[in-house]
């Protein structure tokens, strides 16, 4: 089976769009997202339609519960808190419905997915370190977690290596992020992995983040939370 793993899209539906069509030309066989499907960009309700129509499995993220009830955002970041507010005002009901209603992890073969870390789940902790992951691997059983949250593609493995991903070993891999990378690349990031050959490939590629970005700017919203889709960061 060949999974394709999305995350971090944040109303980004050029990046989106961008990622299906990639999809589409990889022969992939399930899709999970894994979160955040709102927050930042301009296009919430386009996002999340496009992901209720095309994911098989959709994990929930800090954004997406934060833009249905405005839990906890006193956490977050004046550029975030602003988005999130305004994203909760322009929610479709059944948007905001199908969010509330998203489970926090999924378990797929040896496979184990969820948005920010297995330890805690509902709690958002960042795993941005060697040091991090290594505490986070007693809190799943299966051979792999697929995380996002951070918006840096990276692989973590219980022995240091983090170059290839080999059977018999186990892992923690984030996707990184389709709508707001953050690792000084401005290219989308998502993952797709190979239950049969045990094989992992990070997908970076381009899309139009100049239509997103002039969107952000056209709703009003800050103009930093444009400016940064070109800098991923």
């Amino acid at each position: 089976m060949r999974i394709a793993i999305i995350s971090d899209i944040h109303s980004n539906i050029e990046a989106l769009t961008r990622t299906f069509e990639i999809i589409d030309q990889k022969n992939i066989d399930t899709i999970v997202c894994i979160g955040d499907i709102v927050g930042y960009g301009a296009n919430p309700n386009e996002c999340v339609d496009l992901i209720r129509a095309r994911a098989h499995h959709t994990l929930r993220g800090n954004h997406d519960e934060a833009s249905t009830s405005l839990a906890r955002i006193e956490n977050y970041t004046f550029l975030a808190q602003t988005v999130v507010r305004w994203t909760k005002t322009v929610l479709t009901d059944d948007n905001r419905k199908f969010l509330q209603a998203l489970p926090f992890t999924k378990e797929l073969e040896t496979l184990f997915f969820t948005h920010a870390s297995p330890y805690e789940p509902a709690e958002w902790h960042y795993i941005l370190s060697a040091h991090d992951a290594e505490m986070n691997f007693e809190y799943f059983t299966e051979d792999i977690c697929f995380i996002g949250h951070t918006h840096r593609p990276v692989i973590f493995s219980t022995d240091g290596t983090t170059v290839h991903i080999e059977r018999n070993k186990r892992y923690i891999v984030n996707v990184g992020s389709v709508g707001q990378p953050r690792d000084s690349d401005e290219r989308l990031s998502f993952g797709i992995f190979d239950t049969k050959l045990w094989a992992y490939e990070n997908i970076r590629a381009d899309y139009d983040f100049r239509t997103a970005a002039q969107k952000i700017i056209d709703a009003g919203l800050p103009r930093a939370l444009a400016d940064r889709l070109s800098i991923g960061r």
